[in-house]
Parts: C-alpha cells; sequence; structure tokens
C-alpha cells in the first residue's frame, strides 16, 4: 500500500442547481462513508436525460458544449492545460505522496477500505461502479483489450469488496493494459468526465478563480459527489448557508474560508485522527496568500511532505 494513499471515494457527476440534485444520497448520516457510489453511478441513465425543471435547466446550460459561450471573456482558469497538469500534480501529492500523477495509471491494490480493488489514477473501485463503467466504455472502443473477459466478474462483484472471478490475473492484466495509450487516454476521459469538468463548472458558475475551481475538484475526488453532508455537494450546501459565492455578490475569499472550514469538518467525520494537511497546509495556504488564481510559484505540504513547484 502506498503510505499517503487514502480512501478515494469513485464519483459519479450530480447534475444541481442551487439546492436540486438528481442523484440521491445512499447515506444521510454525516458520520458515514458517504452516499451508495454503486446506486450512484446505476442512477447514470436518469442522469444522462437530465432530469427535470431546474435541475435540467443547469445541466443543459453547464453542458461542456457551451462552455464557451457560459464563460465568454473569462480566462479558462483550471481547465487550461497548464493549470489542468498543475492540478493533476496537487491531487497527486495528496493521494499518491508524488507529483508524477501519470505514474498512477498502472497502479491497482486492495487498500482494505471496502471498495475492493482500487486503481488508476484517480481510484477507480472494483466496488463503486466507476471502474467496471469504465472497462465496459473502454471495451465498446476497443473490443480485444486484456480487460475485457473480467466484465462478467465486475458486475457480480459490483457494490462489494468481493475480488471473486478477478484473482489472480485481474491486478496483471490492469497494469498491462495501462501501458497502452488508448487506456491510459480512457482513464483521463473518465476521470474527466466524472470529476474534474463537474467541479470546474460549478466552481465557474459560483463565480470561483482558479484556486476555487481547485478547492472543488480536490473536494469532489476525495469526498465523492454525493448529497449527504461527508460528500461533495453536501459540504457546499453547507458553506452556501455561511457565504455567498462571487455570483451571489460575496467575497471569494470568505466563501472559500466557509467551504474550507466545512471541508476540513467533513473529513473529521470520516476519522478523527485523519491528516487534514491537503486542505491546511496546502489550500489553506494559497488562499491566506491572496493566490486566488493559483499562480506559480507554488510551495505546499502534505503529510509533512513539501512540495514544490517552479
Amino acid at each position: 500500500m502506498k503510505p499517503a494513499r487514502l480512501l478515494l471515494l469513485a464519483a459519479v457527476p450530480v447534475l444541481v442547481t442551487a439546492s436540486v440534485y438528481v442523484l440521491a444520497p445512499g447515506d444521510p448520516d454525516a458520520g458515514g462513508t458517504g452516499p451508495d457510489l454503486s446506486f450512484a453511478y446505476r442512477s447514470q441513465a436518469a442522469q444522462d436525460a437530465k432530469g427535470a425543471g431546474g435541475a435540467k435547466a443547469w445541466a443543459e446550460k453547464a453542458d461542456s458544449a457551451t462552455d464557451d459561450e457560459m464563460f465568454a471573456g473569462r480566462s479558462r482558469g483550471l481547465a487550461a492545460p497548464a493549470a489542468k497538469d498543475l492540478a493533476q500534480q496537487l491531487v497527486a501529492s495528496a493521494e499518491n505522496s508524488t507529483l508524477d500523477w501519470r505514474s498512477a495509471y498502472a497502479y491497482i491494490e486492495d487498500i482494505g477500505d471496502g471498495q475492493g480493488y482500487t486503481a488508476g489514477i484517480i481510484g477507480f473501485c472494483t466496488g463503486t461502479h466507476d471502474l467496471l463503467t469504465l472497462v465496459e466504455r473502454y471495451t465498446r472502443a476497443h473490443p480485444d483489450n486484456g480487460l475485457a473477459q473480467y466484465i462478467p466478474a465486475l458486475r457480480e462483484v459490483d457494490g462489494t469488496d468481493s475480488h471473486e472471478g478477478l484473482d489472480p490475473g485481474f491486478t496483471a492484466a490492469w497494469k498491462t493494459e495501462a501501458t497502452r495509450p488508448a487506456f491510459r487516454k480512457a482513464q483521463d476521459a473518465e476521470r474527466d468526465r466524472v470529476y474534474f469538468d463537474p467541479a470546474v463548472r460549478l466552481a465557474k458558475l459560483d463565480g470561483l478563480g482558479t484556486l476555487g475551481q481547485f478547492v472543488y475538484y480536490d473536494a469532489m475526488v476525495f469526498h465523492g459527489p454525493g448529497t449527504d453532508a461527508a460528500s461533495f455537494y453536501g459540504i457546499r450546501e453547507r458553506a452556501l448557508q455561511k457565504a455567498r459565492t462571487p455570483t451571489e455578490g460575496g467575497s471569494e475569499k470568505a466563501y472559500l474560508d466557509a467551504f474550507l472550514d466545512i471541508r476540513r469538518a467533513a473529513m473529521k467525520t470520516r476519522r478523527a485522527d485523519i491528516d487534514t494537511s491537503r486542505v491546511d497546509t496546502a489550500q489553506r495556504r494559497f488562499l491566506d496568500e491572496g493566490n486566488l488564481d493559483l499562480r506559480r510559484p507554488l510551495e505546499w505540504q502534505v503529510y509533512g511532505e513539501t512540495y514544490k513547484v517552479p
């Protein structure tokens, strides 16, 4: 096990407008482990239909095809190539204790979190449907890949921590497939679809700059996109009760302060002694420095280790 790898919840984008959600939480208990993510992924068909009422309107407005129109005249923020690469480095420092985020394409192990195997650049899990979704989508485009034979077993273990039908060959097959550019590209696409793009779009709608967009993205990665109090949309909902977003005429710094306070508390509900340095000595440091644009050079600490990006 990589020493700094934390519990990583697989995520699915949630379509929201203010307090309207398409995805129902699987566990309303703030002290629990978050939403039923297997259920969340099985709700994808409903989400693809883009819901109804306000959620449908927001989804249509926030679709990537309309990004240029929505944010005309604004900086691309975290979506700019250099900033996006920086975001992956920042996440990797907390998730894998490295800035070399591309080294995680071939990563796979059971980290003992009850989600089966955790794998790849953003922690796809055999127990939370997202790894299955990744392999199924990849297989539609590349039917002869080395993981296709495991799809029946992945369907059987979905929602559990079981390795039945996967051992002993699945981990080797994953590592071999990760040497192929097409599979690395598929991991990138799934990361963007379920984590990066929804977080960045919503941050832009809230009027947040590059740092705020990263704050949302990292929270989406760690907490998952559920609506309970310990998941991303629940955290955002509580932050909105404490401070106004820039879109609502509020101070960006004050809003991000509130969001990070609530996020840190949500991390502690997972485990009282959890290390919160990815917030305390990284994101909070950038905010206290007034670096809302996430300008380089950057220096931060995670788990006592210092990282620098010139």
